[in-house]
Formats: structure tokens, C-alpha cells, sequence
């Protein structure tokens, strides 16, 4: 159903009723409590990060700034909800409680935006956000129930903005939603449907994209251990690596795609055991965390150096965390680009073992960056058709390197027959359009990418080079190469290869095709 959401404007001072406001201050209690955090009679700049409610408490991530410049991470319970972004200046009282003052803690409550500019986003436009908190507003007999909400923006040129909302029904904490624009405080709630699942897809991957590092980090840097330091984990994963020549072989790729880590969730599910050969990337992946794990130090925060690399996307200018240097990433890319770029981490001032850690749980997030990536680029396009996406990242070896190939299949099938008493979709193989995506950097030819269409047996090719000789080269064999796929008995339609890369428009693989046969 339908229903409208107000934005309001700057809260009030406390009505009659509400919860009791502390005479001098308001107490943010440390879930670590840490002694001398700030010194006696000093006040430091707190920046909240994040902001969880858990019932009628809430949870705040805070960055603090200290003297010398020194910047550090606390996470504090606090009795009313803090907007994403605000600034507040807190002393500490105890070793595990900080505090504001009430006028500070009332400004950053009303921080939060309280009018849309419509110039900015007109009337109309969809709105989708997530829901932060959510509080019953104290209201008089007989008055209908009114909650207030903070939500985090998602989309538009708001993004990342913290919204404050009135409705007349509660908003579920952690739930997503969209709303039409119908004024600078006036929001029209529009139900998800089957987009909440696309969105929340959306979300998921942003968040994953914020912690992926690259494949080839982590192996090479298993590469270099010690043999002596070497696990049965370790070896595992190095061995299971193919060369050129096998990932060249059908049969074989056909393996390798399989246990690539996008169908492992899949194969739990139908009660296959992931133990037995051939082993799965990520399976593979997830046993290499559970084996080093044990042998951290017993004080290590496991869980902080797992999700440490998450803090970076939050704080992109601060790269100090209390377990020492977290990565530093690039600014944020399209969540369904590819191929996935390379990402990086500078690990240092830690024990190889945390590092091996950090790039492991990395890897782990780059897999899913692609399974994420085929959901969100699966569905139906515009004119009714059902696309089915397959992302996938393939490690190789060439000769001494370690080169990560991205794989992505697309399959387009025909809209199902609305005539049909079951509305049974033509599978005909014929009728059915299949793209192919390659992208891999290979030394001496650079990076390359691959765009492959076969439609109604017809075989269309484009390839991207970036080095102006690796262009020359591929476009004097192309003669050569349709030689080979026509004697194969496959009809060959345009064979090109251009210098740079492929271009990327605005639209999402859903609406996007690269030659329409039909034209």
C-alpha cells in the first residue's frame, strides 16, 4: 500500500512525557571501555560513522579526533539516535562513558536534512533509502500515533544523506524503501514489490565492493611465504591453480567455471560436500581463514581485522585503525561494472599472519562482488525478455605470474507466451541470445577485454586492446581467426578490434546490447 512521510523540521526540546533529559549532559556509554581516552577537562570532535538502533537503544560508530591530530575508533550506546555525519564535541567522564552536552546532543538530533530541495531533486523523482531508527512520537489522547524515523539515502544526488521522517505507521529498522518526491517536505511511499530484493542486492554490493582486494594479492603473497610457515590450506589453494593451457582446454574451463565460488552457496544447498575434489575457490578461500585463524595471538580482535577494510569506504581520508594500517581504496565504481577493478591493500605495521588474514577475507569479498554483481544484472529488460548473468574471476598461471581472468556470461531468453495457460517461456536454442565478456591482463600484451555475441548461430566478436602494438597484432590475425571459426562450421559475423576500452554507458545490462542482429 501507498502512504505518505513527511520531512520535519528541527526538532523541539523534549515534550511533556517524553523520555527524561539529564540535567547536564547526555551520556554515550562505551561498549570497550577504554581509560584516558580524552584527558580530564578536555573535549575532543567526535564524527558519527554509523548508526545502529537496537529497541530503545542506540548504537554509534564515532571517529574521535585527539590531540596531536591523532584519530581513533570507539563504538558507543546512546538513548537517542545521532544523524550520520554529525559533529559533536565530547569529554569523558569515566573510563567507560563519554559525554555531550544536551544542547549539542538536541543540534545533532535536528542535524539530519529536513527539506528536499526540489530544484535538486523534482517533484516526482524516486527516492530509496534505509531505515536507521525508529521512535514512537509521545502524542495526546485521542491523537493518532505518529513514529519518526532517520533514514539513509540511497540513490540520486542525496546519497549518503541522513533524512529525518514522520509517518503514520512504524518503519521497520534495517528495511528499505522507495518514495516519490511530492514536495520539499512531502514524500509519497511507494511499495517495493519485487525491487526490494534488486535493491537490497544493490546495497549489498556496494558494501562488498567497499571491502574486495584483488586474487592475485593474496596468492602471491602465499607464493612468497616460507615453505616452512606454509599451511595445508596454502598448498591446496596454489596447487589448485591452472595454467594457460589447461584454462585453453573446453572441458577443463568447464570445471574451472564451476568451482570458480559462484555456485558454492548452490552446491551447500543441494547437500553436496564441499570437501570432496575438485575443491571450490571459495571454499577453498574460507577453509584458508579458518585454518590461520587459531594461530592469531588470543588478544587479537579477529573480527576488526576481517572487516577492518570495511572502515576504508567509510573513512576515505582516514587509514589509522587501532589494529594498525587499514587499506586504502579508490574512490567508489559503478556496482555493476566490469570488469571488477583491481584493488589493493597497503598492509604494514602488522604480523604477516593479519595480513594474510586481510587479503583472504578480500578475496572472499571480491568473489561475492561478482555473485552479487550476476544477481543485480539478472531479471527482465525492458521489452520482456529474461536475462540470467554469470560473473565469475578465475585465477591462472603464466609462466612465474599469477593473472586473474573475468568471466561473464549473459543468456537472453524470449518474454514467456502471455497466451499460454502457464505462460511457458520458448527455450528454443536458436531463439536465445548468449553474450560473453572477457577481461584479463596479460604481460607482454597489457589489458585486454573481450565481447563475444552469438545469436541464432551467429558469432559477433569485439576485442579492446589498450597498448597500440597489442592492437596491431590482434587485428592482423583477425583474417586468420575467421579462417578458423568458419572451418569449425560457425557462421562468423564482424570480427574488430579497437584501441582503449570498451564504452560504458549509463545504462544498466539490462537494457544494454552491444550489436542488434535484427537492425
Amino acid at each position: 500500500m501507498t502512504g505518505d512521510i513527511n520531512l520535519v523540521p528541527l526538532p523541539p526540546a523534549p515534550a511533556t512525557g517524553s523520555r527524561p533529559a539529564p540535567a547536564a549532559g547526555e551520556l554515550l556509554k562505551l561498549l570497550e571501555p577504554q581509560a584516558g581516552l580524552i584527558d580530564a577537562g578536555k573535549t575532543v570532535d567526535a564524527e558519527v560513522l554509523a548508526l545502529k538502533q537496537g529497541g530503545e537503544a542506540f548504537q554509534l560508530l564515532l571517529k574521535l579526533t585527539l590531540a596531536g591530530g591523532r584519530q581513533t575508533l570507539v563504538q558507543a550506546a546512546s538513548s537517542q539516535p545521532l544523524p550520520l555525519g554529525s559533529h559533536v564535541a565530547v569529554s569523558q567522564t569515566s573510563a567507560g562513558d563519554l559525554a555531550i552536552s544536551l544542547q549539542q546532543a538536541l543540534s545533532a538530533s535536528g542535524g539530519a536534512l529536513s527539506r528536499i530541495d526540489t530544484s535538486q531533486l523534482p517533484i516526482g523523482t524516486l527516492l530509496q533509502a534505509k531505515v536507521l531508527t525508529s521512535q514512537a512520537l509521545p502524542q495526546g489522547a485521542g491523537q493518532p500515533a505518529l513514529y519518526r524515523s532517520l533514514v539513509s539515502v540511497l540513490n540520486n544526488a542525496l546519497i549518503g544523506t541522513t533524512l529525518s521522517l514522520e509517518s503514520p505507521q512504524p518503519l521497520r529498522v534495517g528495511s528499505l524503501l522507495s518514495a516519490v518526491v511530492q514536495g520539499a517536505q512531502a514524500l509519497d511511499f511507494v511499495p517495493l514489490s519485487g525491487r526490494q530484493e534488486q535493491l537490497a542486492i544493490s546495497q549489498q554490493l556496494a558494501t562488498q565492493h567497499s571491502r574486495q582486494g584483488s586474487l592475485d594479492s593474496l596468492l602471491k603473497a602465499l607464493q612468497n611465504m616460507p615453505h616452512s610457515a606454509s599451511s595445508a590450506a596454502m598448498e591446496r589453494l596454489l596447487a589448485g591453480l591452472p595454467d594457460l593451457a589447461q584454462v585453453s582446454n573446453p572441458k577443463v574451463l568447464a570445471q574451472l567455471l564451476h568451482n570458480s565460488g559462484i555456485f558454492l552457496e548452490a552446491r551447500l544447498l543441494a547437500g553436496q560436500n564441499p570437501q570432496v575434489p575438485p575443491l571450490d575457490m571459495k571454499g577453498s578461500l574460507l577453509r584458508l581463514v579458518a585454518e590461520l585463524a587459531p594461530a592469531l595471538p588470543a588478544t587479537t580482535n579477529l573480527n576488526a581485522i576481517l572487516a577492518a577494510n570495511t572502515l576504508a569506504q567509510m573513512l576515505p581520508g582516514f587509514v589509522r585503525s587501532p589494529l594498525g594500517t587499514l587499506g586504502q581504496f579508490g574512490a567508489r565504481t559503478a556496482a555493476s561494472s566490469f570488469p571488477l577493478p583491481e584493488r589493493l591493500m597497503r598492509l604494514e605495521g602488522e604480523s604477516s599472519l593479519e595480513n594474510l588474514l586481510r587479503l583472504a577475507a578480500g578475496a572472499i569479498s571480491r568473489l561475492q562482488s561478482h555473485q552479487l554483481s550476476s544477481l543485480e544484472q539478472t531479471g527482465t529488460t525492458a521489452d520482456g525478455k529474461l536475462l540470467t548473468t554469470w560473473q565469475l574471476e578465475i585465477p591462472m598461471r603464466t609462466l612465474q605470474d599469477i593473472v586473474p581472468l573475468q568471466v561473464k556470461f549473459q543468456r537472453e531468453e524470449p518474454a514467456p507466451d502471455k497466451d499460454a495457460p502457464e505462460r511457458k517461456i520458448d527455450r528454443d536454442a536458436n531463439k536465445m541470445l548468449w553474450r560473453v565478456e572477457l577481461a584479463f591482463d596479460m604481460e607482454p600484451l597489457g589489458p585486454l577485454q573481450v565481447q563475444a555475441q552469438l545469436s541464432q548461430g551467429k558469432l559477433s566478436s569485439q576485442l579492446w586492446a589498450t597498448r597500440p602494438y597489442t592492437a596491431s597484432l590482434i587485428e592482423s590475425h583477425l583474417g586468420s581467426l575467421r579462417e578458423r571459426l568458419v572451418s569449425s562450421g560457425i557462421d562468423v559475423g564482424d570480427l574488430d578490434c579497437h584501441l582503449g576500452t570498451p564504452p560504458r554507458g549509463p545504462k544498466t545490462g539490462l537494457e544494454q546490447r552491444w550489436v542488434d542482429e535484427t537492425a
